[in-house]
């Protein structure tokens, strides 16, 4: 039985992104609001527009290079770094896994990890004639077990492979294990890496801008993707009173998925559906729209989409001009994909903690279609949660309603 009174706080941030590894410099990064795409170094990415926010390259996990014998891709290791961050953000382990005073009961601890390609990058390697390091069989998505396997959790290990809104779904279910009593520690978040199918994918859609990603920018001409891992540690508030947790970044008080069961690709041009997804994250948060006082939206800089999310936005928290405001984090990190909406999830838990919204990246001349305001200044948060939005191909969508943390008592640490 689910638990809807159980408190559910954020205790542990972990992120590698564009802007480095660490969620220190992933704030810094917000407050900086500068940013830009590079070319790939792929020798055969031959596509028109081959341009990724891509984790620096002295920022890249050298390891592992495999999980008990099964090799790991670039998108596992970025999501072991951030989880190794989170673990140890939260004061539940170090290095080698669960570990220290603080540490629970492994078989009370899950993990959720969402991913659109996985480790797709290590087939297309060996494609393009690259030697396979082993003989055996590697599938696109181990991030999951890997993670569950460096950490020593032996609760439920999930991979979700949703697409763009695969991390917001798994953060959702993180909660719902801990609602219903199947996990006590639910370390979830999402990962994504460069992947050339996936790129070219979406040159060939005509989806990629060949500037840089510009959400709600009158001239914007697609998305330009990113990549990364955000990695958050939850737990119930009463379990990080008992264990002494350090601090809490946020409350996840509230998700509410939907499908908008109309197209591959494109969104049901009405929003029926996203505004479906925000109203029930609203009201299981207990929240109204004058509590919402920032938003990270999904705002891929595409054309539909940033039209129809903006439409729904005004439609379902209202108010004057042009609602609360919005953080447009992907025009600082691109799209990560799987990983967007744990981002998204990793920048509401900031933007609590500091009681801050970071300035938004510049963008060009607003879309008159797109009512919403991005404050190029940073400003206090002026209302008590944050909403975070994510969609996927295939109509999946997820809004999440992050409050402040709850009261956790005396620091332990």
């Amino acid at each position: 039985m689910n638990d809807a009174d159980v408190d559910v706080v954020v205790t542990g941030l972990g992120t590698v992104s564009c802007q480095g590894s660490g969620t220190a410099r992933l704030w810094r990064g917000m407050r900086a609001a500068t940013s830009a795409p590079t070319r790939v170094p792929d020798p055969h990415a031959r596509m028109p527009h081959p341009l990724m926010y891509l984790v620096p390259e002295a920022d890249l996990p050298a390891g592992p290079a495999d999980h008990q014998g099964l090799e790991l891709g670039r998108c596992s290791r970025l999501a072991l770094a951030a989880a190794r961050e989170a673990v140890a953000d939260a004061g539940l382990g170090g290095p080698d896994g669960l570990a220290g005073p603080a540490a629970v009961d492994p078989s009370r601890v899950a993990v959720v990890i969402g991913s659109g390609m996985g480790d797709a990058e290590l087939h297309e390697r060996r494609r393009a004639g690259a030697a396979a390091t082993g003989d055996r069989w590697a599938p696109l998505f181990p991030v999951a077990s890997a993670v569950a396997g460096w950490l020593g959790a032996r609760g439920a290990g999930t991979s979700v492979s949703n697409a763009c809104s695969a991390g917001g779904f798994a953060l959702s279910i993180a909660a719902d294990l801990i609602r219903c009593g199947e996990a006590d520690v639910v370390v979830a978040g999402g990962a994504d890496a460069y992947s050339r199918v996936g790129l070219a994918a979406f040159n060939a859609m005509g989806a990629i801008d060949p500037e840089r990603c510009r959400p709600f920018d009158a001239d914007r001409r697609g998305a330009v993707f990113g990549e990364g891992a955000a990695v958050l540690v939850l737990e119930s508030a009463a379990h990080a009173r008992r264990r002494g947790a350090r601090r809490g970044y946020a409350r996840l008080a509230g998700a509410g998925w939907s499908c908008d069961a109309h197209h591959e690709t494109a969104p049901e041009p009405e929003g029926e559906q996203i505004g479906r997804a925000m109203r029930r994250a609203l009201a299981e948060a207990g929240a109204k729209g004058g509590d919402i006082g920032c938003v990270v939206p999904h705002g891929t800089g595409t054309e539909l989409n940033d039209v129809v999310e903006s439409r729904v936005l005004g439609e379902v928290l209202g108010g004057d001009a042009g609602g609360p405001p919005l953080y447009s984090l992907k025009a600082l990190l691109g799209h990560t994909g799987g990983a967007a909406a744990a981002f998204g999830a990793v920048a509401a838990a900031l933007v609590l903690h500091h009681r801050t919204v970071p300035p938004n990246v510049p963008v060009g001349r607003l879309d008159p279609r797109c009512p919403v305001r991005l404050p190029a200044a940073e400003g206090r948060l002026a209302a008590p949660d944050v909403l975070v939005d994510a969609y996927a191909f295939g109509g999946n969508n997820v809004s999440l309603v992050f409050g402040p943390a709850p009261e956790l008592g005396e620091a332990a640490a």
